[in-house]
């Protein structure tokens, strides 16, 4: 299928600037030398991996008239992103997250996202005319933040579904932020009318009664999601469908940044299944796209091509395990 003819991939959720400790230390309550700014948001990477793999592609938001908002849309349209349905208000600066490394490699983060201009998102004409031509659907849970964008983001998902689209859901999101009722009762919905449920190690109990991942495994499915794709970060991946189990082993790389992996994984797993490509390679692509970006600093700044990936593939071996439930 030439990518011309290709139904787009969209995203809706925020756009920010990652600013990041240069040493690693204990929050931000110090002077210290910082390294940024970074084009950042999780629905920001996700769909500018897409671009880079030349899937057709869109995002929903909404930015400052700020040097932190053009730095973003120029690097999103540069890579390929139909930046059409991204406000630009003059109300708002665009939103921003100072990130610092704690010694044992945790993170502390310091956060401007519901108050900034990415929390004023909205379904605008542009946003219903790139959503008309919207093939699947991407859900991050760390876009549903607020009453207001959790409206948006369920209105947007209703017009891709009735139009015979397909849902991805990514929960991306701190444990402690259930505790916000809105945004756990929005992450229970989104089970509802995902089609790809792609949780990262713990997460795929979060928002179950299990006991166990194979109870979770068969709650979810229960709700009507039909993949389940499980990030587990140092160990590979797995996918889960009523044909059976596939296991990924992971790639060793020297991890300089972490933020953006899953997120580059999540989008080249959607791209590669959109693509009609079987779902051992899908796997084994978002795999590798994860893998890529943990060794580059900036949240953005790891995402590749497929060039890229069979180049990085070629120097490894980790070759799938298929298993039957």
């Amino acid at each position: 299928m030439a990518p011309n003819d290709m139904s787009k991939i969209v995203t809706i959720g925020e756009i920010v600037v990652e600013i990041m400790a240069e040493e690693p230390g204990n929050g931000f309550r110090e002077p210290l030398a910082l390294r940024g700014p970074y084009p950042s948001g999780a629905p920001a990477i996700f769909i500018d991996q897409v671009a880079r793999l030349g899937q057709p592609c869109g995002l929903i938001s909404c930015v400052g008239d700020d040097d932190f908002g053009w730095i973003n849309i120029d690097r999103l349209k540069r890579d390929g992103v139909d930046v059409s349905a991204i406000q630009v208000t003059s109300e708002q600066v665009t939103g921003t997250a100072f990130v610092r490394y704690k010694p044992d490699g945790d993170r502390d983060f310091v956060y401007n996202i519901k108050n900034s201009a990415c929390g004023h998102t909205r379904v605008t004409k542009a946003g219903e005319a790139l959503l008309a031509q919207t093939r699947h659907f991407h859900v991050m849970g760390s876009s549903l933040f607020s009453f207001r964008i959790i409206d948006e983001v369920i209105k947007a998902l209703k017009q891709v579904v009735a139009s015979g689209g397909t849902v991805s859901f990514d929960p991306n999101v701190r444990k402690e932020m259930l505790n916000i009722p809105e945004m756990r009762a929005a992450m229970e919905m989104m089970l509802q009318y995902c089609d790809i449920f792609m949780p990262s190690g713990p997460e795929l109990m979060m928002l179950t009664e299990a006991k166990s991942e194979s109870e979770a495994i068969r709650e979810i499915f229960a709700l009507g999601t039909s993949e389940i794709v499980v990030k587990r970060g140092a160990q590979g991946a797995s996918h889960y469908s009523v044909a059976g189990a596939i296991h990924v082993e992971p790639h060793r790389i020297a991890e300089i940044d972490p933020t953006g992996a899953g997120d580059c994984f999540g989008a080249t797993f959607v791209t590669c299944h959109l693509q009609g490509r079987g779902t051992e390679e899908s796997l084994r692509y978002a795999n590798a796209s994860g893998a890529r970006a943990v060794g580059v600093r900036g949240p953005m700044e790891g995402v590749s091509s497929f060039a890229e990936l069979d180049e990085f593939l070629a120097d490894r071996s980790s070759r799938p395990r298929s298993s039957r439930p």
